[in-house]
């Protein structure tokens, strides 16, 4: 079957005519899953001068001294089966280094420290767009593709140029722009999505009409460097992490548990407390106390918030909205966690972020996770949690003395 003959697709999709003229070459980013697969394919039927990367992040040796077994190497056996298939050169880009001290590192100090990281946020920006577009992309006038469900408008401007914008993909179940939020103007001008424009059920069909050998992958879920390995995030880190055992209080004060460490539990978290006769849940940490707060119910008051402080703002058009610049403030959709549906709030520059204020409390929101703000259908950046205001002002987020 000639797959290049199944799919008709413009280039023009994703690149205005004078950068399609220009265009020196393509790459596509693949993991071995169906999305990248069907990215590749795309792309090889635009007429582009297209070859493919397959990106090793994570390097099992790092735990068991052997490569043996590893998901890794199933992974590029089927990327170098679907790029036979497509007639495209590929090779294989061990970043698993640069994960580890870009990505990896600073994670493992966070959550050290009992805050809660989205590694899969800074991956994009210091891996996919960084450090795999340093070596895959030589020079201008080329593109990384991955298989992100987002899309790129790219605006002339009058003073001349262009700029991009993130937009949320066509299927908004799998829109993938929260992940996309910390990269930068010039990363995302180079950077092509074509499954943007398609619903996942489609691609999922395409890829088996097809025949490509990764159409009935199933979907990978949580976590690149956990997602591979058998037991919860918290076993996984305390590889890594040697034991810090510590009270769990109640809003009074009273002991009612123990933690092995701040890392094992996140807010919003059920706390895993026997011989409570309420389910308990994680409201609040003291990182100074190694204390956990634990309340009563999925819906105590103290485990929702009405603000948020972020730090370290990634604005995606390079410059905040002017009506930040002169003072005034944003109205704003902003999402806390990917999946998560989308909560308005009220926007201010504060530091070297944004303070945010939500329309209607928040639940479950931790330092060190990613607040990111849309408008319409527009990312407009993120920036990480650093603080929380709670609903209610004798409920502070330090333990009860």
């Amino acid at each position: 079957m000639d797959l290049k003959k199944e799919i008709k697709v413009s280039p023009l999709l994703f690149l205005s005519l004078d950068d399609f003229l220009n265009t020196v070459a393509v790459v596509v980013a693949m993991s071995g899953g169906v999305d990248s697969s069907v990215a590749a394919t795309i792309m090889a039927k635009s007429g582009c001068d297209l070859s493919a990367v397959f990106m090793r992040n994570w390097d099992k040796r790092d735990e068991s001294g052997t490569d043996v077994g590893c998901q890794w190497e199933k992974d590029w056996e089927d990327v170098q089966r679907v790029c036979t298939m497509l007639d495209i050169p590929v090779k294989m880009i061990d970043l698993s280094q640069q994960y580890w001290t870009r990505v990896f590192e600073p994670s493992l100090e966070e959550w050290q420290r009992g805050i809660t990281p989205n590694p899969d946020v800074p991956c994009n920006k210091e891996i996919k767009f960084g450090a795999l577009m340093d070596v895959a992309l030589s020079g201008p006038n080329q593109w990384l593709v991955t298989g992100h469900y987002a899309r790129v408008h790219r605006v002339n401007l009058p003073s001349g140029g262009t700029r991009c914008t993130l937009v949320k993909a066509v299927d908004s179940s799998k829109d993938q722009t929260y992940f996309l939020s910390s990269i930068s103007q010039t990363q995302l001008s180079r950077g092509l999505f074509p499954l943007g424009n398609y619903l996942k059920r489609d691609v999922r069909e395409m890829a088996s009409k097809l025949g490509l050998p990764t159409a009935d992958r199933p979907e990978s879920m949580g976590l690149c460097f956990v997602g591979q390995k058998e037991g919860h995030i918290d076993r996984f880190i305390s590889q890594y992490l040697p034991p810090n055992p510590g009270p769990i209080v109640d809003l009074k004060g009273n002991t009612i548990g123990q933690h092995q460490g701040l890392w094992s539990y996140t807010i919003g978290q059920g706390a895993r407390i026997p011989g409570q006769p309420t389910k308990m849940f994680v409201a609040a940490k003291n990182i100074e106390r190694n204390t956990i707060v634990a309340v009563p119910g999925s819906h105590h008051p103290a485990l929702y918030c009405k603000a948020v402080q972020t730090t370290s703002w990634n604005w995606i058009s390079g410059e905040p909205p002017c009506v930040l610049l002169s003072g005034g403030w944003l109205e704003a959709d902003s999402k806390i966690c990917y999946g998560d549906r989308e909560e308005k709030c009220t926007v201010v520059l504060q530091g070297e972020g944004v303070l945010a204020t939500f329309a209607n409390p928040v639940r479950g929101v931790a330092p060190g996770q990613y607040a990111v703000l849309y408008s319409g259908e527009q990312c407009l950046g993120s920036g990480k949690i650093i603080d929380t205001t709670p609903v209610d002002p004798n409920l502070d987020s330090t333990v009860p003395p």
